[in-house]
């Protein structure tokens, strides 16, 4: 068994992983203070039990010479944050589905993500007009729910400007994966919120490293409106179509 300092060394490892990653071993064991010798230990051992993989990565600024090893939380490390009564909650949404349809479903999905709505709303309410404020006072409220949020932004012409939010872990990973109404749902949210049309680029119920929420900074946006107030979603093409492979 395990020294009880390796097994909170590891912890600390895989937490890393989840917020930074796709991140090097280099990097790691900068953030960690930890030696090359010691980081490629605990990577190795999360490797083998599969926590964590390994994510090939072309170089961003040439693209030219070896890819990069970047490694990333596995689907099953991400389970491992939290699945309780997972099957029970699959069997009900497939029951659920089998009564109603894709519409109960996606009635369903849109009341789980009312509440978070209503206690997001005044957190960026405050954070003023301006989009790219907005959503980083977004990413700061989704990780403290244990999003593991970030918001960074995309330089481009004023017109083309954006955000990008970034979620590293999924508490309903594996039913989105399932039922992308709930994806849908989490980002229309996002869209009345912030007040702007987004696009999912990818997300960790598609097999991505992260969910990721193109947000542009350059239109006008409209004020928030609360779910439930009879306004209309501001993108009326389902969300996962949208989004990108």
């Amino acid at each position: 068994m395990l020294p009880e300092s390796d097994d909170r060394t590891r912890d600390r490892v895989r937490a890393a992983v989840l917020e930074h990653g796709p991140v090097s071993a280099a990097q790691l064991g900068t953030l960690l203070g930890l030696t090359p010798a010691a980081i490629r230990r605990h990577l190795d051992t999360l490797s083998e039990g599969g926590v964590i993989e390994v994510k090939l990565t072309s170089n961003a600024k040439s693209g030219a010479g070896r890819p990069a090893r970047r490694y990333v939380l596995s689907r099953r490390g991400q389970s491992e944050l939290g699945d309780d009564y997972l099957e029970i909650a699959r069997t009900a949404l497939e029951q659920l589905s089998a009564l109603g349809g894709d519409a109960a479903v996606k009635d369903f999905a849109a009341s789980r993500f009312a509440g978070m709505e209503r206690r997001y709303l005044p957190i960026v309410e405050a954070a003023g007009s301006d989009v790219a404020q907005r959503s980083r006072a977004l990413a700061d409220a989704l990780s403290g729910d244990g999003f593991v949020a970030s918001a960074a932004t995309i330089h481009g012409a004023s017109a083309l400007s954006a955000q990008q939010l970034c979620q590293g872990h999924c508490p309903i990973q594996e039913l989105a994966t399932e039922f992308p109404q709930f994806c849908d749902a989490e980002t229309e949210v996002f869209s009345r919120l912030l007040g702007v049309d987004v696009r999912r680029l990818s997300t960790l119920a598609r097999g991505g490293h992260v969910c990721t929420t193109h947000i542009p900074t350059g239109r006008v946006r409209v004020p928030a409106v609360a779910a439930g107030t009879g306004a209309r979603p501001l993108s009326e093409a389902s969300n996962h179509q949208q989004e990108r492979p």
